[in-house]
């Protein structure tokens, strides 16, 4: 049995992702309904389909994440490197950089 101080910050590390992807999920919705002039139709509903796929992924990636590392501790072994997170950054950093020049042109 791992220390449950670790099996508790574990668990809150899996609530904090997935506050971030119903936030990400709540940010598509909102760019769909509340700036429906900020860029065409298209390319909104395309911006809009990718938060709300990278808010399902993080959320799926944050069980998957919250058992591996459980798994680890239970068996004390080394805790899995997370690779999804330098992608996710990168992402997300991007659709700031896209909303940020599609709010400049729509001024």
């Amino acid at each position: 049995m791992p220390d449950y101080r670790f099996s508790m910050a574990n668990e809150r590390t899996f609530l904090a992702w997935i506050r971030t992807s119903m936030a990400i999920l709540a940010g598509s919705i909102a760019i769909d309904q509340l700036t429906p002039d900020i860029a065409p139709a298209p390319v909104r509903v395309v911006l809009c389909l990718v938060l709300a796929a990278i808010g399902a992924l993080l959320a799926l990636e944050a069980y998957r994440r919250w058992s591996l590392q459980e798994q680890a501790m239970r068996h004390q072994r080394e805790l899995p490197h997370a690779w999804l997170l330098v992608a996710m950054t990168t992402v997300v950093a991007l659709a700031a950089l896209v909303f940020a020049v599609l709010i400049l042109l729509a001024r």
